[in-house]
């Protein structure tokens, strides 16, 4: 727990984490975004403006006359819940948090100079303590990354090229730019995960209120182990066909599917990056000026070459292949979308065995 004499504060005993940098626990694409944008000056103010002076009160109001905010009077837990994961992440102005009537589970942080944690009802019933709890964290580091000025600035850039998009080739030009919005929202989503394990500093419980996300309220229906090995057979699909309709399903999502989630966060509690954190070592906030951006796009690079090397996804598994010399392309090609064989009768042409692993 985090070590406080408020006895708001829950009673299990957890890690707090002074002066941590957000850079902890970001993932490498969506740190190295950040810290680029970071480095451009008096950036950060002007979009505030521009979101703030009109949207941001806009929210504000509109929450407090049509949902319910925590305090000690009201959703006391969740009040609770919120200043415990400032208090752990060392977030001195805790965001306010207001539960909204909505049949869907949801959770979300919206504002700039005042960010507002919102939750529905409806994943308020469907969590218990410790899954909200991760949750909590969740939003409160996106409210601490600043991911909602950066997300603003990405949007008004949208706009802008959509507005343009009768110039040739503007249509390819805005769906550059969406695609990479929604690339850098699903790593974020990816980071403040990582927070909510700091938070909660309960594994199961993050991937138990991610995987009722997909199964609802009968968790005694599901298995951490057996939704682990859907994220395993998602990631080998079947062949270059499954490869496709993953990319075309995976493109247009702001949120990395459930079980891709629950598996990315099963990794990362057991790396070395989460065993440094609890021990003590991470980077603080007070460096954050010193961060070199090109430090942060080499990791953020080194990150996807990573995550190309380990997966099993056939398309990529092609590419290897194709990097690595492996020759007879167009037969890999034909044997996978037609389900065929090389040759016929089980001898592949020119008299050598069968290869069991083309297709």
């Amino acid at each position: 727990m985090t070590e406080s004499s408020d006895s708001s504060v829950p009673s299990r005993r957890r890690k707090r984490f002074p002066g941590i940098s957000t850079r902890a626990w970001e993932h490498p694409a969506d740190r190295s975004a950040l810290v680029a944008l970071r480095k451009l000056s008096g950036f950060d103010d002007i979009l505030k403006r521009l979101g703030g002076m009109v949207s941001e009160r806009a929210v504000r109001l509109m929450f407090l006359a049509s949902a319910v905010r925590s305090s000690e009077r009201q959703f006391s837990h969740l009040h609770d819940m919120v200043r415990d994961a400032a208090y752990t992440l060392d977030l001195e102005k805790v965001p306010a948090l207001y539960v909204t009537q909505d049949p869907v589970p949801n959770a979300m942080c919206i504002g700039m100079d005042a960010p507002v944690i919102v939750v529905t009802t409806s994943l308020v019933e469907l969590l218990d303590e410790e899954e909200m709890r991760a949750v909590i964290g969740h939003e409160v580091a996106h409210a601490m990354s600043g991911h909602a000025v950066y997300r603003t600035m990405l949007l008004i850039l949208t706009n802008i090229a959509t507005k343009i998009a009768w110039v040739p080739l503007g249509n390819l030009a805005v769906l550059g730019i969406i695609t990479a919005l929604k690339e850098w929202f699903r790593k974020a989503e990816i980071s403040c995960d990582r927070a909510g394990l700091l938070v909660g500093q309960d594994p199961q419980a993050s991937m138990r209120g991610l995987m009722k996300l997909a199964g609802g309220h009968h968790l005694h229906e599901m298995n951490t182990d057996a939704m682990l090995e859907q994220a395993e057979e998602y990631d080998r699909a079947g062949d270059l066909r499954d490869s496709v309709i993953k990319l075309l399903q995976v493109l247009p999502q702001t949120h990395p599917f459930v079980a891709v989630r629950v598996r990315a966060i099963k990794q990362w509690s057991e790396g070395e990056e989460y065993s440094s954190i609890m021990a003590g070592a991470y980077p603080r906030r007070d460096q954050d000026a010193d961060a070199s951006v090109t430090d942060q796009v080499k990791a953020a690079a080194d990150s996807y070459a990573q995550t190309f090397r380990d997966t099993k996804d056939p398309l990529f598994g092609l590419v290897r292949d194709i990097a690595g010399g492996a020759g007879d392309l167009g037969g890999k090609l034909r044997d996978v979308f037609t389900g065929g064989s090389r040759g016929s009768g089980g001898a592949a042409p020119g008299g050598a065995e069968p290869d069991p692993a083309a297709g």
